[in-house]
């Protein structure tokens, strides 16, 4: 039996005084509604002024939480017809145990990858990265900066750091960093890789479509040549509206 429309959105069914703004945790419930079925694809919303209404808020209050699920692609405004819910996105499956690249995943899936690189260059390394690539005082890193896109979608946020030797020049990178890395015979063949959840910066948000504070994967992961040399460190930031990471133990 289907809740009533009312129900859904009734203030004892996603308020709380201490969860924040009224507008976000208004666009949170719409987004978990939509998430677990309750809103199916192709569902209209109410009219803003019945929704109002029916959550004990005011019209800009829905306003904000619908704006941003728009600009999220996950709610479409029709002119002349109302606000609908969008199919939710396919999810992608990413084996851990598989040391592949961005690009290589993608086109096993059928999709078409791209990426905008935002900042690349020679740095003197940052603790972190010394660390992970065991460099010593005065060397230099290639650092990559990317948004990976998937048939235009915004996925991901990578940086990726690597010894001066490997690869002395960054702005060879413009979509695949191993192929880059095979072509110059030295792709990492082993990999660890931590994952972890955060939340996304403002800045991160705004690249990748999402809101301030949404939670994402982060992927750090450290690849080595046969030697046991790491040689790359990468730290991503993925939808996990998106994507599911999968660990197969034997």
């Amino acid at each position: 039996m289907m809740t009533p429309v009312q129900d859904l959105f009734a203030p004892q069914s996603w308020y709380r005084s201490d969860k924040g703004p009224r507008y976000a945790q208004l666009y949170r419930h719409i987004a978990a509604l939509i998430r677990s079925g309750a809103l199916e694809a192709e569902a209209q919303l109410p009219p803003e002024r019945d929704l109002a209404e029916m959550a004990d808020v005011s019209r800009v209050t829905v306003r904000k939480a619908v704006a941003q699920l728009v600009e999220e692609g996950v709610l479409e405004q029709r002119r002349g017809a109302g606000t609908f819910v969008l199919p939710v996105p396919q999810r992608l499956e990413q084996s851990l145990s598989n040391l592949i690249s961005f690009t290589e995943h993608m086109s096993q899936r059928g999709k078409t990858s791209s990426s905008q690189v935002l900042q690349r260059g020679l740095y003197p390394p940052r603790p972190e990265e010394q660390m992970a690539l065991g460099l010593l005082s005065g060397q230099r890193v290639a650092r990559i900066e990317r948004l990976r896109s998937a048939d235009g979608q915004a996925m991901a946020l990578e940086w990726s750091s690597l010894p001066e030797d490997i690869l002395p020049d960054p702005f060879l990178v413009e979509t695949s960093l191993y192929s880059v890395l095979r072509d110059l015979g030295c792709a990492p063949v082993r990999a660890v890789q931590r994952v972890t959840a955060v939340n996304l910066e403002e800045s991160e948000a705004h690249l990748l479509n999402l809101s301030p504070g949404a939670a994402v994967l982060r992927i750090d992961r450290t690849g080595y040549l046969a030697s046991g040399r790491p040689i790359e460190f990468t730290r991503g930031l993925y939808r996990s509206d998106i994507y599911d990471f999968i660990a197969e133990s034997r």
